[in-house]
C-alpha cells in the first residue's frame, strides 16, 4: 500500500507562517512555514535538536512560539482562549512518541478518557461502540480489557492510535510513530498509518527519523534545517537533490540502495 494522492486546490488545514522560537540565544526556529492539505500526508524530517519536536508542540499550543501566525481550520490558534483552543484541539489527534497510555487503566479506560472530557461525541453512538470501533480500526479488539504491562511495544502504539481516533479528529500529528519498534513491527504501524488515510480520510504529519517511514507515508516530505522549512517535495524528488545539505538525509538510504543491486 502507497500513500493515497491527495486532492489541492482548497485551503489548507494547517498553515504556518515565518514561526519562530527561541530558548535564550538557541534560536530554533527561524521563520517555518508548511501547508497541510485535506488528505495529505506530510513528513517533516530533520537532525535531533533541529526543532521538530518544538515545532509540533508549537502547533497544538504545548509550547508557545515567540513570533509567526499558526492556523488550523481557518482559525489563528494564538489568539484563541483556553475554551476555544480545546475546541480546536478536539479536531486535532495528536500521538505521542511514547504512546503515553494510563500504565493504571486498561485498554477500555484508556479509550474512554477521552471522550469522558467530550462526551458530545459519543452522543447517539455509545461510549462502548465507540471504543470497539476504534479498537477494531486497529486490529486490537481482542485487547479492550488488557492492561498497558500486558501488551507488546507495537500494541501499546495500535492503541494510543485508537485513543487518538476515538474523537474522529480531522488531522492527525504522529510524533515518531515507529521509533523504538522493531522493522517489522514498525512496517505493520506504516501500513496502519496509510489503511487509515484510504478508509477514513485522515490528513496527516508526521515527524519522523526513520527514512523507510519517509518513503513510504509521504505525500510530500519538508526537510526542516536551520530553523526553516529548507528543501520541500515529494521523497523521490528529495532523494536525487544535489544539495549537499539534503543529500545528507538521503546518503546512508542510498548507499543500502546501491549495495543491494
Amino acid at each position: 500500500m502507497t500513500a493515497r494522492q491527495p486532492q489541492h486546490g482548497q485551503e489548507p488545514l494547517i498553515e504556518i507562517r515565518n514561526l519562530t522560537k527561541a530558548f535564550g540565544d538557541n534560536q530554533v526556529l527561524r521563520g517555518f512555514n508548511l501547508q497541510l492539505f485535506a488528505g495529505e500526508n506530510v513528513v517533516i524530517l530533520g537532525k535531533s535538536g533541529s526543532g521538530k519536536s518544538v515545532l509540533i508542540k508549537c502547533l497544538i499550543r504545548l509550547m508557545e512560539p515567540d513570533g509567526g501566525d499558526i492556523q488550523v481550520l481557518g482559525k489563528s490558534i494564538l489568539g484563541l482562549d483556553q475554551g476555544a483552543l480545546d475546541r480546536v484541539r478536539t479536531e486535532v489527534g495528536f500521538l505521542f512518541q511514547g504512546s503515553a497510555l494510563y500504565d493504571s487503566m486498561t485498554v477500555r479506560e484508556n479509550l474512554r478518557f477521552p471522550l469522558r472530557r467530550h462526551p458530545e461525541r459519543a452522543q447517539g453512538v455509545g461510549e462502548e461502540q465507540l471504543i470497539l470501533a476504534s479498537l477494531r480500526s486497529v486490529g486490537l479488539e481482542h485487547a479492550i480489557d488488557l492492561m498497558p504491562a500486558e501488551l507488546s511495544g507495537g500494541m501499546k502504539r495500535r492503541v494510543a492510535l485508537a485513543r487518538t481516533l476515538i474523537l474522529k479528529p480531522r488531522i492527525i500529528l504522529y510524533d515518531e510513530p515507529t521509533t523504538g519498534l522493531d522493522p517489522i513491527t514498525a512496517n505493520e504501524i506504516i501500513q496502519l498509518m496509510l489503511k487509515l488515510q484510504e478508509e477514513l480520510g485522515t490528513t496527516a504529519l508526521i515527524i519522523t527519523h526513520d527514512m523507510d517511514c519517509a518513503r513510504v507515508i509521504s505525500n510530500r516530505v519538508i526537510i526542516l534545517y536551520d530553523g526553516i522549512n529548507y528543501a520541500e517535495g515529494t521523497y523521490a524528488d528529495l532523494s536525487r537533490s544535489e544539495d549537499p545539505k539534503v543529500r545528507a538525509f538521503f546518503k546512508d538510504v542510498n548507499q543500502r540502495h546501491h549495495a543491494s543491486i
